[in-house]
């Protein structure tokens, strides 16, 4: 297999739906003759033109209104926002139109359309652009929300979601476009709602996401040495939530801790214990620790970013905390 970056991969998924179905065209702040903030979308403009590739203007309210307008008389837009924050703009588009219009209109609209945005600090970007409120947008039923952490769930999940009826919000990590993994050659798709064990182990359960799976197997190659092998479980999709692989790996280590980049309040990691709590009670043999960022706004200075956002050595300690 091929050993691609994150970048690479979600824009060799874009191209391949793009030429396998002309209904599919991308909108957003500077996609076209600029190529997407991130370069995900460089080339594109040359290759399928203004019709398919549309410079919008800075109106998060214009992309979405517009990308839900569109997949409602059959097209398959992929809007980009520049990041997720902007995407507060958009709120009542996002989570209070494309999710609900399916079941208001008795079925007769679907709403096939991707919403890609760029989340999660540690670019010094500052407190209003570097947030990860993955949990707000995941809390509303209708929309699905997907967060991968390797190249080859990005561009397999990307695939379903741009093939899928469903308004789907696609997160990328700022930080994470260079991270490079084997993808497989060929056509491939992977289902959406459906977590992974990206890696056995037999003495605790590490549940993250995203750019929580980078430092989660970082920090369970440290913790290999110290004789501890950690099982490491990938949601990839918030919203549907797959439990099973998570319950499934508990029972067999009946130790767990949840890592999230979000905030530990009414986040990801409080409804992970939760379900495990309510589902699998009978095999707690210790307390689940939630590591995650810590509860404020994220600063723009550097070390102070580092030092608030969730790191390896959090990971290795509250996994030591669980093991005792």
């Amino acid at each position: 297999m091929a050993k691609i970056t994150m970048r690479e991969a979600i824009s060799q998924a874009l191209m391949e739906e793009m030429d396998r179905d002309p209904s599919v065209f991308i909108m957003g702040e500077e996609v076209g003759v600029w190529g997407g903030t991130y370069a995900v979308t460089k080339g594109f403009y040359d290759k399928y033109g203004a019709a398919r590739v549309k410079d919008t203007p800075i109106a998060e309210n214009a992309i979405i209104g517009g990308a839900i307008g569109a997949a409602m008389v059959g097209q398959r837009p992929v809007a980009e926002l520049m990041t997720i924050n902007f995407g507060f703009s958009a709120m009542d588009y996002i989570v209070n139109q494309a999710p609900k219009l399916h079941y208001m209109f008795g079925g007769q609209f679907t709403l096939p359309m991707v919403i890609r945005a760029v989340g999660g600090g540690g670019r010094q970007l500052g407190a209003t652009h570097s947030q990860t409120p993955d949990a707000v947008f995941a809390h509303f039923p209708g929309l699905k929300v997907v967060s991968p952490g390797t190249p080859e769930d990005a561009k397999g999940l990307l695939k379903s979601a741009i093939r899928s009826n469903d308004p789907i919000l696609f997160i990328e990590h700022a930080t994470m476009y260079q991270v490079r993994g084997e993808v497989p050659e060929g056509e491939y798709t992977i289902p959406i709602g459906k977590s992974k064990v990206q890696r056995a182990g037999k003495d605790l359960t590490i549940v993250t996401y995203c750019k929580g799976l980078e430092l989660s197997v970082k920090a369970a190659d440290e913790l290999s040495k110290q004789g501890i092998e950690a099982e490491i479980v990938d949601l990839r999709t918030l919203r549907p939530l797959d439990m099973e692989p998570v319950l499934e790996s508990f029972k067999k280590t009946n130790r767990a801790i949840v890592v999230e980049e979000g905030w530990k309040s009414y986040g990801v990691g409080s409804e992970i214990v939760s379900r495990i709590y309510e589902e699998a009670f009978d095999y707690v043999d210790a307390p689940i620790i939630r590591v995650a960022q810590k509860e404020v706004p994220l600063p723009y200075n550097r070390t102070l970013e580092q030092a608030a956002l969730p790191q390896v050595a959090d990971i290795v300690a509250a996994a030591k905390e669980v093991m005792k």
